[in-house]
């Protein structure tokens, strides 16, 4: 592998950048899959993070703040990189552990027959070259996955301000295709990662990893993430995770719920003991099922039979599996919408007259920036009703004798079609142009 990557990987890894710990951030409100893409792709595209200014200097200075954001960008495949490694070299102690043990058994063996010899020799032989075959499908999933993190780091250091606008469409695509993964749409995903081209921009194989067991869990099965938290168990161990006891505790609550209590205390000795010493109040509370039955009316334990349990696992794993690979919690989508929503929010956008050229007139939208704040306008600005433009020195604002307020170019052009008389849009009343006054903006 290049060790300039190596290096540079490393580097990354120590490093602290903004937004990378996604477990300190607070978790906005999801947002629903439902916006339509027009809206979506102004919006992102809108966005003071995605958004360059003319000047190249300006443009230089917002490329260098948006690159602090693409911490995910490289972690995500390093972090699956250092993963396969770590499985190969269990592979490796497996194997050869066993062979040398193989090999001291027949060394030892003095009552082994000849050809009793040379068969335990050729069955060693046989599982030496079974992990000859297993290192050489490792190496090369090692190869492709170090060409990915080079990959990436290519495409980081040729943004420039020069093809800003390229590499600014690129990253819209990534988001997407991340949105897409995220919320369980993977066919669009691929086929839109296929169709630009930036299959090694994205995640795709390590959400695919993420959909087995998703897949399995909606189908209320635990074996799968039972096995993706033992080939993690160091590193969930770590970040204090109790995945897997949520896991054990539903099993357990399965076999309640097929009334099989014998096999039910075997499996709480032999999986759930273990938790008692740091969950003992959520394992207790398990364990009286066996007296409560799955048809019990008690609130406290009826809950624990619910179908949500389920849904509740689904959304544990992907957040366990976000941190376990330093991903945001939330979608890169989401996080870039409410970067741009954030200067567009004010009071005005939540009433019954808002445009709808506003992007905060769609209730989803709305949503999303449900806990932003307002933006803070240091300038006035008034828009005119009529033409939605703005109301300067050279398009005054014009006051009706009912106090509503259009921008001089819309009345004048409403009054030439309408003999010197004037319509207000909103209340229907009639007036004469001489009646209007000029408003002055201090």
């Amino acid at each position: 592998m290049d060790p300039d990557l190596i290096l540079y990987l490393q580097t990354m890894e120590m490093e602290t950048f903004p937004n990378g710990n996604s477990a300190a951030a607070p978790a906005p409100a999801p947002a629903t899959a439902t916006a339509p893409t027009t809206a979506v792709i102004t919006a992102v595209s809108n966005s003071p993070a995605v958004t360059a200014t003319a000047t190249p200097s300006s443009k230089l200075t917002h490329l260098a703040e948006s690159l602090k954001l693409e911490h995910q960008f490289l972690r995500v495949p390093f972090e699956h990189y250092k993963k396969t490694i770590r499985g190969n070299h269990r592979i490796v102690e497996k194997e050869i552990s066993a062979v040398i043990s193989g090999v001291s058994e027949a060394a030892d063996g003095g009552e082994l027959s000849t050809d009793d010899a040379v068969q335990h020799l050729n069955s060693l032989v046989y599982r030496l070259q079974g992990l000859k075959r297993k290192l050489e499908e490792g190496s090369h999933t090692e190869h492709l996955q170090a060409q990915r993190c080079r990959a990436r780091v290519d495409h980081l250091e040729s943004a420039d301000a020069d093809n800003l606008s390229e590499w600014n469409n690129t990253r819209l695509k990534r988001i997407l295709v991340d949105y897409m993964l995220r919320m369980s749409y993977y066919d669009t995903a691929i086929k839109l990662a296929e169709s630009c081209n930036i299959q090694d921009l994205v995640d795709i194989d390590v959400f695919n990893e993420a959909k087995k067991v998703i897949d399995a869990l909606q189908n209320k099965e635990v074996a799968p993430a039972l096995a993706w938290c033992a080939d993690n168990k160091s590193r969930l161990k770590k970040s204090k995770s109790k995945f897997e006891f949520q896991l054990r505790l539903q099993d357990f609550i399965e076999l309640v719920r097929a009334e099989n209590n014998l096999r039910a205390i075997t499996y709480a000795r032999k999986y759930l003991a273990p938790w008692g010493a740091t969950h003992m109040k959520e394992l207790q509370r398990v364990m009286a099922t066996l007296a409560f039955k799955s048809s019990t009316e008690c609130v406290t334990y009826k809950v624990l039979f619910e179908s949500k349990q389920w849904d509740y696992l689904v959304d544990q794993f992907k957040q366990e599996f976000c941190r376990l690979y330093g991903m945001t919690l939330e979608p890169l989508l989401n996080i870039y919408l409410q970067a741009g929503l954030s200067a567009l929010k004010t009071p005005f956008c939540y009433e019954d007259d808002c445009t709808k050229e506003d992007p905060l007139s769609q209730e989803s939208f709305r949503k999303l920036a449900l806990p932003l704040p307002f933006s803070k306008q240091h300038h006035s600005k008034l828009v005119c009703y009529i033409t939605k433009e703005l109301m300067d020195t050279e398009n005054p604002p014009l006051v009706l004798p009912n106090g509503y307020v259009y921008s001089t170019k819309a009345l004048e052009e409403m009054a030439k079609k309408n003999n010197g008389k004037i319509t207000c849009p909103r209340t229907g009343l009639v007036c004469n142009y001489s009646d209007v006054i000029k408003a002055y903006i201090s």
